[in-house]
């Protein structure tokens, strides 16, 4: 496990050129130098030097940060920010009292039964019956295998096999595994396999815990190492961009190189690749909201375009952050929902009838949003749920 220490030449690197400041949405909103990454080195490297200690005012700053990842897409440098933050944050977290409890609560004993405790009332309350972790598809044998798109490779067999990483959000509420499972059981060709997955671990980064991180990630990749699939497939952009920083664990189906990462697809990604259609009975008009932890939207149009009577139209800034992210909406509120408020007028803008996303911390992101503006919100969900009401058409 990595030190503070271990990134010095990294933190070094840092020009303090200030074109984090141009990106970064918290800054946009409280212009303070010790929002952005060139803030929080100097800091850092005041640390590292034995000028200043790891104190709380240093750990309000480090916690000031969406961790949206923007200020390392377009640092000259390539510093991996976020990396050096968390463990910045998990060398604060291990030295305070609140650190502690925060590592308590998030004990696989605490943090497990939560969501049991939560799944129960949640679906109960919904109507929800108990989904099995054996559900696989009607799959004839007459299907041609998953068209290539994007990073997407055609599959050697007519059956592509997916390893369903359902989520946190899956496990207490899955109306989006309901959903995806509700479209795939019209393609011919699609096996899904599923696992008794833990959380992907990015909660547990955010707050700096690294061996719960390091725990769940253990766990993970010994299922996924006992599994043979094609690809492991989510519907979070979130637990997509964590399981893509897994290192491949060398399965049997995956003789991958050393360094080489998990094979991860959302499932946007892959429906966009299928031979599908999706007819609305009714005009509707759509935008989206690209969540920072997806990769590329290169799908979305592609995607769209399968849907009859779906008219998309793109709202002002609609790759900026939604304010939300985990825990920083707990610590930072008054930030949080200004960022959020501005985010939801731009969507409010569009006249849409729903707001798209792929990522269900920025659904709750945006919800705070429209409550913030004092709008009223249009359906705001997962893209996979807005395919899954129309009638679908799949080969």
């Amino acid at each position: 496990m990595k030190k503070l220490e271990d990134f010095a030449d990294d933190i070094n690197k840092c020009s303090k050129c200030g074109l984090c400041q141009s990106v970064c949405p918290v800054y946009k909103i409280t212009g303070n130098d010790c929002a952005v990454s060139r803030g929080k080195f100097v800091m850092l490297d005041g640390v590292l030097k034995g000028d200043l200690k790891l104190n709380k005012n240093i750990e309000k700053y480090l916690d000031m940060c969406l961790k949206c990842g923007k200020c390392k897409d377009f640092c000259p440098s390539n510093i991996d920010v976020c990396e050096i933050f968390n463990t910045a944050k998990y060398e604060c977290a291990k030295n305070t009292f609140h650190g502690k409890v925060e590592k308590f609560l998030e004990s696989k004993w605490v943090f497990g039964n939560v969501l049991k405790i939560f799944k129960f009332f949640v679906q109960c309350s919904a109507g929800f019956k108990p989904l099995t972790r054996d559900y696989v598809p009607p799959s004839p044998s007459r299907g041609e295998g998953i068209e290539s798109f994007s990073s997407l490779q055609p599959c050697n067999s007519a059956t592509v096999r997916l390893l369903y990483f359902q989520g946190c959000v899956n496990n207490v509420y899955p109306k989006t595994e309901r959903a995806f499972k509700k479209i795939c059981a019209h393609l011919d060709n699609v096996e899904i396999i599923e696992r008794d997955f833990d959380c992907c671990g990015l909660p547990f980064l955010s707050s700096g815990n690294m061996e719960r991180f390091e725990e769940v990630k253990k766990h993970n990749l010994q299922l996924i190492e006992s599994c043979d699939f094609d690809y492991i497939l989510t519907d979070c952009a979130s637990c997509e961009s964590t399981l893509k920083g897994y290192p491949s664990p060398g399965t049997t189906s995956h003789p991958l190189p050393q360094g080489a990462r998990v094979e991860t697809i959302n499932a946007a990604e892959f429906l966009a690749g299928q031979d599908i259609k999706f007819e609305f009975k009714k005009p509707v008009k759509v935008t989206f909201h690209k969540p920072c932890h997806l990769a590329n939207d290169d799908f979305l149009k592609p995607l769209l375009e399968k849907c009859e009577n779906v008219e998309y139209v793109e709202m002002k800034d609609y790759d900026e952050c939604c304010g939300f992210a985990g825990e920083f909406a707990i610590k930072n509120p008054k930030i949080s929902r200004k960022i959020s408020k501005q985010k939801a007028l731009n969507a409010y803008e569009t006249g849409a009838d729903y707001i798209l996303t792929t990522c269900p911390a920025c659904v709750m992101g945006l919800h705070q949003g429209f409550l913030a503006a004092g709008k009223k919100a249009p359906k705001i969900m997962n893209i996979i749920e807005f395919l899954s009401l129309a009638e679908i058409e799949g080969k």
